[in-house]
Parts: C-alpha cells; structure tokens; sequence
C-alpha cells in the first residue's frame, strides 16, 4: 500500500473512531455529568478561574428553571431544538447592526456548544452545533437537557453553573434560591464576563426585572410547571 493510500486508511478510521466516540459519550451524558468542557478549560488557561459544583435537578430551585427559560428560550418546553423564529429575528438583526451581534440559540443549542464544542462562529462549529443539538434532543429529556445547562453555562467570570453562581452570589445553594435572586442569576447569561451581580452591574440591574415579568408570564403554563418540578 502507498503512501497516500496509508494516510487515507488512517483517516477513515480516525473518523470513524470518533463517530462512535462521540455517539457513545452523547449516551452516556444522558446520565452522567460532562467532567469538563472545552470553555471551562478555556476560562482555566486565561486566568479567570474555574468555579463549578454540579447538581442534581431536584437539587436546583424551580425558580432558577423558570428564570432560564424565561430568559433564554420561553419555548423550550415546545420545540424540538431549534426556535427558527429567533433565529430569523437574529439574522435580520445582524444584517442592520454586523457590528452588534445578536444570537438566537435554544437552550438545546447552548447546551450542544457548550458540551461538546468551543466558542465561535465560524460556519463548521455552527453546523455541528445543529448536529448535537438534534441528537441530544433526539436521546436525553427536556429534564436532563435543561438540568445540563444549569450545570454548565457560564455565569459569571470563571463561574459555571447555578451552585456555583448561588454560592458566590448570594451564599447559598442552587435549591434555596428566590424568584428574584434566581432572575438575578438568568439575567447575567446574555454575557456573564460583563453581567455581573457582585458588583451589580448596570445591565443586570436593568434586565432582571425584565425577566421576573417574563416568568410571570409563563409560570401560568402547564409545560413550563412541568419542568420546574
């Protein structure tokens, strides 16, 4: 066998190798806890730290459920992964003001990113995104996808998770959290290195009353109740 010919068998196996790898880890993460992620490696190297304690959902404050959704997907209980609505909204968005960048990802979306990719946005990311975010919506829950994303998304500078967050924020666990100091809380998600609750910052201050009259509005809903339990 030649040269080219080695290579070429190399890589098919690699590839195939990491088909199975990843496939075999998405099923596993539907039970167990990702041991770290690409961005919390990332905020490690760059000096910001790393502040994470995992929890378990019946461990996380209804509250806090209902604020990131509230705040970041009102119709997650609804789709199947991907809010096209937004995403329109957010590419016409983008086109008036490129230099003001607006996204429009699912809590689905920002759990696949944050999971099992890096940051960016460059168009090979952005189609593997859509690939892990069809899968795990396709083999974990609603539950397991949004107790995820309360145990990875960055909160705070080298903060990630909502223990975490609770903990340094306000002193106490994920599950002890108010409605308020949950909305608190989502209302830094947008950009958690700027939004920041100690010191208040003046977007927090501005956005979390926005997001306790969000969860107002949909606490009333019986797929969102269901969620929060």
């Amino acid at each position: 066998m030649n040269f080219p010919a080695r290579v070429w068998q190399l890589f098919k196996r690699a590839i195939i190798f990491l088909f199975i790898f990843q496939f075999v880890y998405l099923i596993v993460l539907k039970w167990i806890d990702p041991p770290v992620t690409l961005t919390q490696i990332g905020s490690l190297l760059s000096g910001r730290g790393l502040k994470r304690d995992y929890v378990d959902y019946e461990d996380i404050s209804p509250y806090a459920k209902l604020a990131v959704m509230a705040s970041e997907d009102q119709l997650f209980p609804d789709h199947e992964g991907f809010d096209f609505k937004s995403i329109k909204k957010a590419m016409a968005y983008n086109e008036k003001k490129p230099g003001r960048i607006r996204g429009g990802s699912t809590i689905s979306q920002q759990v696949a990113k944050n999971v099992f990719l890096w940051q960016g946005r460059s168009w090979i990311r952005k189609g593997l995104e859509v690939y892990f975010t069809f899968m795990i919506e396709l083999i974990w829950d609603k539950k397991r996808i949004l107790e995820v994303y309360l145990n990875v998304a960055e909160m705070g500078r080298g903060i990630f998770g909502i223990e975490a967050s609770a903990r340094y924020n306000f002193k106490k666990s994920a599950k002890s959290l108010t409605r308020q100091e949950a909305a608190m809380i989502a209302a830094c998600l947008p950009n958690p290195k700027e939004y920041t609750i100690k010191p208040l910052s003046r977007n927090v201050a501005i956005r979390y009353p926005w997001v306790l009259r969000q969860m107002s509005h949909l606490d009333g809903d019986p797929d969102v109740l269901a969620l929060m339990k």
